[in-house]
């Protein structure tokens, strides 16, 4: 009798995404880590009731945040160079899941500590590998992919601080509602990241990718040197904000309603995200410069605001430092990544980040434990006054590297013509 040989089993591959709608959907999967990394800041003030510790302990919480976020950078900032985007994304959104599991049960400052830690971890994992895919899927007769990077931040921070602020202003369990929201939603992004291309395919040398180190390409050293400047001193404002924002509106401008003091931090990062959407046909170090001018001025404005404690002058202000940050950090972005090989791509993004989360947290955590002794106010306009002074400074680099390209290219075209 004749056996009938069995039909083989095929394993159909799972279907991805077309270049077009995986860059969105990359796009909404940043907005949602950097919006959970947000969430905290409104909270801060109910922990601080409810556990009972001062601006040193509350930035010591916000900044170790940052810290773990830096190792994470560091160390897995350029996996996925080597083992694809995938594994990695996947892994850092259910890290960052289990993060918000962690605040949800959080019972005392050692709790927060621990969520703020695995958080910052995740979002170190996560943030170059993102900004890499975005890279990636740009289409190429219409390059988004430095935009999305430059607005994206201001997007998610402030929908997350503001959308934290008003369950805290009109829900009685506020923590366990957010928490457990980011949570479910974290776990679907983490399900639908097999969706994406994998835009990396592996390659050696994973393991000596783990060794902490900055890798910016030789090939952009000079512009990621020339943009410095701008990062620091936008991205130190940032944690200026996020930290001691609420708490610098509740003690200085007696603002103690949550919502509203969400809303100064909306004003300064929702107008970081317009400013670097308003800039995307500009040139790049154009874009640069003016958004340091813009910055230094609204800076200038806190100080002002600060001075004569004038509430509306402080809103005006945070917008437009908010402007002057996304219009320059669009630049600053753009500039050091031009021309960027693809392989190199997530060690760059990690490194501007390693730059940008370094002036996030650690002046911040410095003005947290000295305004114990000197005050909050006085902490804060010293605070400003050095930005401003830095933003100054970046305009002078830009103009100065000017020239030294002006100045070179006649010899270039004299050595041509020889």
């Amino acid at each position: 009798m004749a056996h009938r040989s069995l039909p083989l089993l095929t394993i159909v591959p799972a279907p991805t995404l077309t270049r077009t709608p995986a860059f969105w959907t990359t796009a909404g999967l940043l907005l949602l880590v950097l919006a959970a990394s947000g969430v905290p800041t409104p909270l801060y003030r109910v922990y601080q009731e409810q556990f009972d510790f001062g601006p040193a302990t509350l930035t010591t919480v916000f900044g170790i945040y940052a810290m773990a976020l830096l190792v994470a950078l560091l160390v897995v900032g350029g996996l996925s160079d080597h083992v694809g985007r995938r594994p990695v994304l996947i892994g850092g959104l259910l890290l960052q899941a289990v993060a918000m599991v962690v605040f949800l049960a959080a019972g005392g400052v050692g709790w927060l500590l621990a969520a703020r830690v695995l958080q910052g971890l995740s979002m170190g994992a996560l943030t170059g590998t993102l900004g890499a895919v975005l890279l990636d899927t740009q289409r190429t007769d219409r390059p988004l992919g430095a935009l999305v990077n430059s607005a994206a931040p201001g997007f998610g921070l402030s929908t997350g601080v503001v959308g934290a602020g008003l369950v805290v202003e009109y829900v009685a369990s506020p923590t366990r509602w957010v928490f457990a929201a980011l949570a479910l939603a974290l776990v679907l992004g983490a399900l639908a990241v097999p969706l994406l291309p994998e835009t990396s395919p592996r390659a050696p040398g994973a393991v000596g990718s783990l060794r902490p180190t900055v890798r910016v390409p030789r090939s952009q050293r000079p512009a990621f040197l020339a943009v410095l400047p701008v990062l620091v001193a936008a991205w130190a404002l940032g944690g200026l904000y996020l930290s001691l924002g609420p708490s610098l509106a509740a003690s200085v401008f007696g603002i103690d309603d949550h919502l509203v003091g969400s809303l100064l931090v909306l004003a300064m990062q929702g107008s970081a995200a317009v400013g670097a959407v308003l800039g995307r046909d500009l040139l790049h170090e154009r874009a640069m410069v003016l958004g340091a001018i813009l910055f230094a001025v609204g800076v200038s404005g806190t100080i002002a605001a600060l001075v004569t404690v004038q509430t509306p002058v402080l809103f005006v202000s945070a917008v437009v430092s908010g402007l002057g940050f996304g219009l320059a950090f669009l630049g600053a972005v753009a500039t050091a990544s031009a021309g960027v090989a693809p392989a190199e791509r997530a060690g760059l993004m990690s490194s501007i980040f390693v730059v940008g989360y370094l002036s996030f947290s650690l002046p911040a955590i410095l003005a947290g434990a000295v305004s114990a002794s000197v005050g909050l106010e006085t902490v804060t306009e010293i605070y400003a006054a050095v930005l401003v002074l830095l933003a100054a400074g970046a305009v002078a680099g830009v103009r100065l590297r000017r020239r030294g390209r002006a100045a070179a290219a006649p010899d270039d075209s004299g050595a041509l013509a020889a």
